[in-house]
């Protein structure tokens, strides 16, 4: 019996080489996607329901003015969303993902008339066991618990961190009576509803 050798169209090599490409690169791809903390393809993995949107309220039984107070998400430096409520900082996580830290800074003062007005005025009064409440867009509520709470200087950024084996919310504002640095009080996740 005589065998044949047969060709292989470039067509048929060429999608040889570039289909395994394709595969690694998508890879590659959805993996930086959870490493920078992306909220949609964290919230995939981890079978939680993303929100449409990052929009969230915060509220804090123990605090005076902060009651369904809106969460706008922005840079560190973002004093559009700090004027009208409390600030997430971005690349932080959000509540919807495992092991995230929300990172949310608000004024001590603020400005009259706004949602931001004396909003963590008391962040100084809350203790071990207080709650501290998240809604997001889709109307799910996240209830922390207070296990911490310390003063850093401004450039102390390890508190944008996440913090090993626990979902948390930390919340910022500034230190009185100068306002030289930061008053950060942390909250451990504690239910989902």
């Amino acid at each position: 019996m005589k065998k044949y050798k047969t060709q292989r169209s470039p067509a048929r090599m060429l999608a040889a080489v570039v289909a395994p490409l394709l595969i690694v690169a998508g890879l590659v791809l959805i993996g930086y996607s959870f490493m920078m903390g992306d909220p949609f393809a964290t919230s995939a993995l981890f079978g939680a329901e993303a929100p449409s949107n990052s929009t969230m309220k915060l509220t804090v039984p123990d605090m005076k003015r902060v009651k369904e107070v809106p969460v706008y998400d922005g840079a560190a430096t973002d004093e559009a969303a700090l004027h009208d409520g409390t600030l997430h900082v971005r690349g932080t996580g959000f509540p919807w993902q495992q092991g995230s830290n929300v990172y949310i800074a608000g004024h001590r003062m603020g400005f009259p008339g706004t949602k931001s007005y004396l909003v963590f005025w008391d962040l100084n009064v809350l203790e071990n066991g207080d709650e501290v409440i998240l809604t997001d867009a889709n109307g799910t509520t996240y209830t922390y618990e207070v296990f911490k709470k310390t003063v850093v200087a401004p450039t102390d950024y390890h508190v944008t961190q996440p913090v090993a084996g626990r979902s948390v919310v930390t919340l910022q504002t500034c230190t009185l009576p100068d306002y030289s640095d930061r008053l950060i009080v942390r909250a451990e996740l504690t239910s989902v509803t």
